[in-house]
């Protein structure tokens, strides 16, 4: 019998190699970047070109190689740093040159120069998916500037997994920002197609955090140290009221890596308890300084995710660290990049002017203690009759209007009469049973609003009651989906345009579903690397500033691909719905708008759910109520 196992060709394990380091072009870029780091470069340059898919070049200015170690670089096991295997649990250092350049080198075209400050000649080497192609002396500037160039052309079948310019230029600028805000002390810059997208001077971190994520920043950050023998955190964690409903913007440094980690992310939230709505994030970046002997970095190949030999002692001590800081500031920093950042050293009292606990406590004047006073509480029943005031008049007004529900259009804050009006159609005949029968007009059925958030209407079995929210949410959902797949909704023109600022990452992002929100009847155009130009908004849109508007509805977006997997037009349709009802869900109605909004959404398809889940309804019966009144 034959054998069946051979080595295989260098030039195909050359590639299998690349496919567990080289993912995408933001893997280079982390490769090359962190190479640069640890040639002790001050200067960085990050160049790419179609989203890295034709050119990604890294400029240093760093200590630059021998013609020796040039060649080597690109060889399999080629490494400056490990010599036994006791090395591999002392490593401190990024990847000098070696590992990760014969990955590159195997599914690129790479143009490397390089020179040390003692050579007066440089080094030029030009690889052709793994094939020497040039080797020779050069003049070039001390340091080492890489080119990879068309990166898996000789891999058809991996090209065309990749994504999207935008979705892979968002896979860049994390890549970037992690490895920028873990050395502050040296200058970067970033360039895509010749538009300068970050140019980042050495500082301080605190100066670091603000040039990448904005000036918004400057006043939300505390710092947080806390040092043991064992190991010592230092970093920033951002004011509660500044925490987002999408993730993205916690990052954890394990001797300057980045790192992923649920474990030690649960010690910051675990922080931030009663202080968050549930569901939102802090923002964090935080330092860990440990001994490599007590961390493993090879459990994946990106090294993003480690191990701890004592997870629980590191979570005490950074659960320890972040509550520090939350006590010792009260989070309104200012922030000086000359010196530290000054926090006034005021204790954060729960009991004082939190804006969480404003938000948090009930209203006294919807409910009572009942440790309170009887005559308080006597005194207190006299507000009950102020619940029916001119609701007589309301269903009188409701008998005389509510042949004309088909035709009502419901004021969902338009701002322009020029505007199309929103129209919740009647589909009551094609319902069926699905629909609750409303009781006979000659009774005393009636639909009234409590709190400006809940619909309660008399139907024959009973009564039912509606979260007003909830059912605006799945009504704008079918609307947007609607609009979505005939690739066009109304817009209502501004009358003066506004420029609209995002973060790069948001730029990105937006720039990938422009398509989408344009089908939306958002009318936009680029103007700036950052900035767009909003001339129009979808027809009814709430009452809101446009910078806020779109600014939630990517946070939106962002949560959803976090949490689902969606394309799209889905993804932005619940991200549009869930923002939009958001803004409606606590707005006063009037009760032909009401039975307008009832009547819509029994036609939608799904009416007794969200999108997400949620109910939107429930119908309490005759036998129901009758038992909470029983002894």
């Amino acid at each position: 019998m034959l054998d069946i196992i051979q080595l295989l060709p260098d030039s195909i394990a050359n590639q299998i190699a690349a496919g567990e380091v080289v993912q995408r072009p933001a893997s280079v870029v982390k490769e090359l970047l962190e190479n640069s780091i640890d040639a002790k470069a001050t200067t960085i340059q990050l160049i790419v070109r179609e989203a890295g898919k034709s050119l990604v070049q890294v400029i240093d200015n760093g200590l630059g190689m021998s013609e020796t170690d040039a060649r080597m670089c690109f060889e399999r096991h080629a490494t400056s740093k490990i010599r036994t295997s006791e090395d591999l649990f002392k490593i401190r250092t990024m990847g000098f040159r070696g590992e990760a350049m014969a990955s590159i080198a195997a599914v690129s075209q790479v143009e490397m120069r390089t020179r040390r400050a003692v050579d007066e000649l440089g080094i030029l080497i030009k690889m052709d998916a793994s094939e020497l192609k040039v080797q020779e002396s050069v003049a070039t500037p001390e340091g080492t500037s890489i080119q990879v160039k068309n990166l898996f052309f000789n891999v058809p079948a991996r090209r065309n997994f990749l994504k999207s310019n935008p979705v892979e230029m968002r896979h860049i600028i994390d890549e970037f920002q992690r490895v920028a805000l873990a050395n502050p002390t040296i200058a970067f810059s970033l360039h895509h197609n010749d538009a300068e997208i970050y140019n980042l001077p050495a500082g301080k971190l605190s100066r670091r955090i603000v040039d990448l994520f904005g000036k918004g920043y400057r006043e939300q950050l505390a710092s947080c140290e806390e040092e043991t023998s064992f190991v010592s955190v230092r970093g920033y964690v951002g004011k509660p009221e500044y925490a987002k409903k999408t993730r993205g913007e916690q990052f954890f440094f394990a001797n300057n890596r980045f790192i992923k980690n649920s474990y030690l992310n649960h010690a910051v939230m675990s922080s931030f308890e009663g202080l968050i709505p549930e569901g939102s994030h802090p923002f964090y970046v935080l330092f860990i300084e440990i001994d490599p002997i007590h961390i493993d970095i090879n459990v994946h190949p990106t090294k993003t995710e480690i191990k701890f030999d004592d997870e629980r002692t590191v979570y005490a001590i950074v659960q320890a660290a972040v509550r520090k800081a939350m006590s010792q500031h009260n989070l309104m920093p200012s922030l000086d990049f000359e010196t530290d950042v000054n926090f006034a050293n005021n204790l954060f009292q729960m009991s004082g002017n939190s804006p969480f606990e404003t938000k948090a406590m009930p209203s006294t004047a919807n409910t009572f203690s009942r440790s309170e006073p009887p005559m308080k509480e006597r005194s207190s029943l006299t507000n009950w009759n102020k619940l029916y005031e001119g609701l007589g008049r309301q269903i009188e007004d409701f008998e005389k209007k509510e042949p004309q529900i088909e035709q009502a259009s419901l004021d969902l804050g338009q701002t322009t009469t020029e505007s199309t009006s929103f129209l919740f159609k009647s589909k009551a005949n094609d319902i069926g049973a699905n629909r609750p029968q409303r009781a006979s007009q000659d009774s005393e059925a009636s639909t009234f609003q409590i709190h400006n958030r809940y619909i309660i209407s008399q139907v024959k079995s009973g009564m039912l009651l509606i979260d007003q929210r909830a059912a605006y949410e799945r009504i704008l959902y079918e609307k947007f989906s609607q609009h979505l797949q005939k690739n066009g909704g109304a817009s209502q023109q501004l009358l003066f345009p506004t420029k609209v600022k995002l973060t790069t990452a948001d730029f990105h992002l937006l720039l990938e579903i422009q398509d989408e929100i344009r089908n939306l009847g958002f009318v936009l155009s680029v103007v700036e690397h950052d900035s767009f130009l909003v001339n129009g908004i979808p027809a009814d849109s709430p009452e809101e500033n446009e910078q806020e508007m779109i600014e939630g509805i990517l946070e939106q977006f962002k949560r959803n691909e976090n949490e689902l997997h969606l394309d799209k037009a889905e993804n932005l349709a619940r991200a549009m719905a869930k923002r939009s009802a958001g803004r409606f869900g606590n707005h006063p109605l009037s009760v032909l708008e009401m039975n307008t909004l009832v009547e819509q959404l029994f036609a939608s398809s799904t009416p007794s759910y969200t999108p997400s889940g949620e109910i939107t309804m429930k119908i309490l019966s005759l036998s129901e109520m009758a038992e909470l009144f029983l002894r």
